[in-house]
């Protein structure tokens, strides 16, 4: 007997793992939602069903273009900021590292490549910190949620970090800091998603080619399957909070002037934030109980540079030390952009 409800158990629970896991989470909350407050279910859906159609637009344009760009292979570009004297390969490097279109797996195999092939470490640096920052698909998406002044600042914040770590991390080289920057052990393989971003040139009329016109096909319907989940839970939430957090107890955190906020958004951000698609949505309800635009960069910019997939990178090619300084590289910037965008907006 006992036999039979572990195989039962283990059966339904086999099958439950099958369904994706962010749909079973929004099932969740629309579940503990309806249980707990029924009468408050119905404003729920409708902050978060207007919301969503607003970004609907946004959402399809981030897909055209980030299929657009798999599909031409324009990332084989980025690898030639890497060229040359090392002052031009971080300003090129900070600058590129917002465009690149790398899906989170081949961060790792891209990096550890330019490493392998002699790029230095202040470059990547640079390149490291402002990749996860920005991409064409979170500039669409940021946009659509907070604005086109919230999407530009983070853009040039993205930038603007990725030199500051570049040229500091420069700077601490020649002070004898970071003598061996890299592990022994550090990986340089593919992760298997796509070929190598050092081979090919991009083909820009890339629907004369079959090939690519189903990796166009292919990346449009992954990442609308990705954006639509995520956006969905997170304009979700958003209802949720808007509708059951009360605005003083948001003002009391990270809301007002100052450096408080800001410091505390930038600490917040780095363990709440779920990634570039599904955080402004949360946000512009945050902004909405009170959270100070300032706070609301300081959290987009550290929770983005604290995001598993970066982290993940760093961590699996560098010591430790050229760990911290990332994350300290990247707390520091997230506070001035909080500081700089709060006084500009």
């Amino acid at each position: 007997m006992t036999d039979l409800a572990t195989r039962t158990s283990a059966a339904a629970w086999a099958g439950l793992r099958r369904f994706d896991r962010v749909v079973l989470f929004m099932l969740a909350v629309l579940a503990i939602v309806a249980l707990a407050a029924p009468g408050d279910l119905a404003e729920v859906l409708d902050i978060a069903i207007g919301a969503f159609a607003g970004t609907l637009p946004y959402i399809a344009l981030a897909v055209a273009l980030i299929a657009g760009l798999k599909a031409t292979g324009a990332e084989t570009m980025v690898a030639r900021a890497f060229e040359g004297r090392q002052s031009r390969m971080i300003v090129a490097a900070a600058l590129i590292g917002g465009l690149a279109p790398f899906c989170s797996c081949q961060v790792i195999p891209f990096i550890a490549g330019l490493l392998a092939l002699g790029a230095p470490i202040p470059a990547v640096m640079a390149f490291w910190l402002s990749s996860p920052l920005m991409d064409p698909g979170t500039f669409l998406i940021t946009a659509g949620a907070l604005g086109w002044n919230f999407a530009i600042g983070k853009g040039v914040t993205a930038v603007a970090i990725g030199l500051m770590g570049g040229f500091a991390m420069a700077g601490m080289m020649r002070a004898g800091a970071f003598a061996e920057p890299l592990k022994a052990s550090a990986p340089i393989k593919r992760c298997g998603c796509g070929p190598s971003p050092f081979s090919g040139r991009p083909v820009w009329k890339f629907w004369q080619e079959p090939a690519r016109r189903e990796t166009f096909a292919h990346e449009a319907r992954d990442n609308a399957l990705f954006l639509l989940k995520w956006m969905a839970l997170a304009y979700l939430l958003e209802g949720v909070m808007i509708t059951f957090v009360p605005a003083e107890a948001v003002v009391s955190v990270v809301g007002g002037e100052g450096l408080g906020p800001i410091l505390m958004g930038a600490l917040v951000g780095m363990p709440a934030y779920l990634n570039g698609y599904a955080a402004p949505p949360l946000l512009a309800a945050l902004i909405a109980q009170g959270m100070s635009a300032g706070a609301a960069m300081a959290f987009l910019t550290a929770g983005a540079v604290s995001c598993i997939p970066a982290m993940a990178a760093v961590w699996s090619l560098v010591r430790l030390p050229v760990f911290a300084a990332y994350v300290g590289f990247g707390l520091v910037g997230a506070v001035l952009a909080g500081v700089i965008f709060g006084l500009v907006a």
